[in-house]
């Protein structure tokens, strides 16, 4: 349940209180949690992290060729995805229109488009394209560019002559929106995206965003997810600290299913941004002026562990 107590009462003893009841099982903050995104630099025009061949980023910082996620060879091989792996991007939404992500965006069969009946009576009326669950409503479109970035990183359209190429060539993206178009959100939209993407049966959810502190309610959706076999990506966060001493979450949380991911260059050097850990952060990927989708349908740099948590959720 969510409670909203009233404003001269004290957070505290409002959780002191519920906390007290016997019928309640744990009582905690709705915390503010953001998009993990840093500045954006316009310039670069090479996807460095899919095929590093030594260039320069828009800085002049010459890359270390081989140092990105050696896809390629994998497509090489023929293995450029599939429309039954359904990636969740749960963030500020994806823009169902882009022309290098229209065709990747995922579609509930279970319903009818705009007939204002739950069709496959899952309780989200409309749901074609997953659910915005800021809004309470079926628009899962971004209205930031953050989710758009991080969508195409894991899939926009391969060998369609078309802008930039995602990790997956094809792939099912299912927008989940609970981030604002501030970049902000609560834990408690959070926890219900997790659900919904847990209740349709994804493969994989993205999730670059963090803040807050630690959500029992928020550790036991993850836990759903695991037992359903799910992988849940995380950004480590961009505060150049150690998750093992200061946790940043949803990266830190102890359950098998998570994978935290920090940034790296292009040089395969840690971000100086990035988080790290040696027991509590998995992976580093590219995160440092990283070329992807906005929802504009045009293309933008991003930095941040935001964007390379989508190149290991793609992966």
């Amino acid at each position: 349940y969510r409670v909203k107590i009233s404003d001269d009462q004290m957070l505290a003893s409002a959780i002191e209180g519920f906390a007290s009841e016997p019928s309640v099982e744990f009582a905690e903050p709705n915390y503010i949690v953001t998009a993990m995104a840093m500045p954006n630099d316009p310039d670069l025009t090479r996807l460095w992290g899919i095929k590093n061949t030594g260039q320069a980023d828009s800085s002049g910082k010459v890359g270390t060729a081989g140092m990105d996620i050696g896809v390629d060879a994998l497509w090489e091989a023929g293995q450029t995805g599939s429309k039954d792996v359904v990636v969740a991007v749960i963030d500020t939404g994806v823009s169902w229109a882009h022309p290098d992500l229209k065709d990747n965006i995922y579609v509930n069969k279970g319903e009818i488009p705009n007939n204002n009946v739950d069709d496959d009576k899952n309780g989200f009326v409309d749901d074609v394209h997953g659910w915005n669950f800021a809004g309470d409503n079926k628009n899962s479109s971004d209205d930031h560019d953050h989710g758009t970035h991080c969508a195409g990183t894991i899939g926009a359209m391969g060998n369609n002559g078309v802008g930039v190429v995602g990790v997956n060539w094809n792939v099912s993206i299912m927008p989940i929106k609970f981030l604002t178009a501030s970049g902000s959100g609560t834990t408690a939209d959070a926890i219900e995206s997790i659900n919904y993407a847990t209740k349709m049966k994804v493969h994989v959810m993205s999730n670059s965003w963090g803040g807050g502190g630690e959500s029992q309610a928020m550790k036991q959706s993850i836990q759903a997810a695991r037992d359903a076999g799910i992988l849940f990506v995380a950004a480590a966060g961009n505060d150049s600290s150690n998750n093992d001493r200061t946790p940043t979450y949803p990266a830190n949380y102890d359950v098998e299913n998570v994978v935290s991911v920090a940034a790296m260059d292009n040089q395969g050097v840690l971000a100086s941004f990035s988080n790290y850990g040696v027991t509590k952060v998995h992976v580093a990927a590219p995160g440092v002026r990283v070329l992807s989708t906005v929802k504009s349908g045009g293309y933008d740099t991003f930095s941040g562990t935001s964007m390379a948590t989508p190149h290991v959720a793609g992966v």
